[in-house]
């Protein structure tokens, strides 16, 4: 009798334990945060303007590049050797400008893309904190990290609401 006693409280007190604390543990989409808030969608904008600017650019140079090379292949028998090469010579190096410059294009822009992901996840940190707090909640998982659960502790919508309402817009520049 007094085993049995025992054995009943062990398993209340170890569905008390698991009840309560699946019901503070949540989860939530970071990614849809951070593309589907008014905030991620205007940095995403920004920065599609500014790389397609840059691009448009870049292919321009790149085509006066191309420009001149054949040029300067068509213009070879009436060309001294010296001259030539001469001209090669400054081509090539402005090749190599071209492609750095391509190159520091590309990496100023992972640059902004890393700076408005920092600055959005600076702003979601103290929303969920906040949240958090109001709602007793002890535990917060990213959607990516869970297997399997219900629609009923994803916070996300809710998450994305408050942060649209504290953060309008983020400056990338």
């Amino acid at each position: 009798m007094k085993i049995i006693k025992i054995i009943t409280i062990f398993f209340v007190l170890i569905f008390l334990s698991s009840h309560s604390f699946a019901s503070e543990t949540y989860f939530i989409d970071m990614r849809k945060l951070m593309n589907q808030s008014k905030a991620g969608k205007e940095a995403q904008e920004q920065l599609k303007k500014k790389l397609v600017s840059e691009d448009k650019k870049l292919k321009k140079e790149g085509e006066e590049l191309k420009k001149k090379e054949v040029d300067l292949i068509s213009k070879k028998k009436t060309m001294s050797e010296d001259e030539y090469k001469k001209n090669i010579n400054s081509l090539r190096e402005k090749n190599v400008a071209y492609q750095k410059k391509r190159a520091s294009a590309s990496s100023d822009f992972a640059k902004r893309r890393n700076k408005g992901r920092n600055e959005l996840l600076k702003a979601i940190n103290p929303i969920l904190k906040k949240y958090m707090d109001e709602n007793n909640i002890k535990l917060i998982v990213d959607k990516k990290y869970v297997v399997m659960g219900t629609t009923s502790i994803d916070l996300t919508d809710k998450i994305l609401v408050i942060l649209d309402k504290e953060l309008k817009s983020l400056n990338l520049n």
